[in-house]
């Protein structure tokens, strides 16, 4: 399945909910933000959440600084 996350177009195998995701990734759900296909999706729902083919996903990391 085809998937563009932060821009890049990739490939996985199978289907995969968002927290499958980004435990594939190493991120941690905690520190992020996600977006797919213009809706953001509520950290609650990570788990209940899968791909689909083609969808445009935007994850966002929380940065502090000054």
């Amino acid at each position: 399945m085809k998937l563009r996350i932060n821009g890049k177009t990739i490939d996985i195998d199978g289907e995969k909910s968002i927290s499958k995701l980004l435990q594939e990734k190493s991120i941690n759900p905690l520190h992020v933000v996600v977006e797919i296909n213009t809706n953001i999706i509520v950290k609650e729902l990570f788990g209940s959440t899968n791909l689909k083919e083609n969808d445009a996903i935007e994850i966002i990391r929380f940065v502090g600084g000054g």
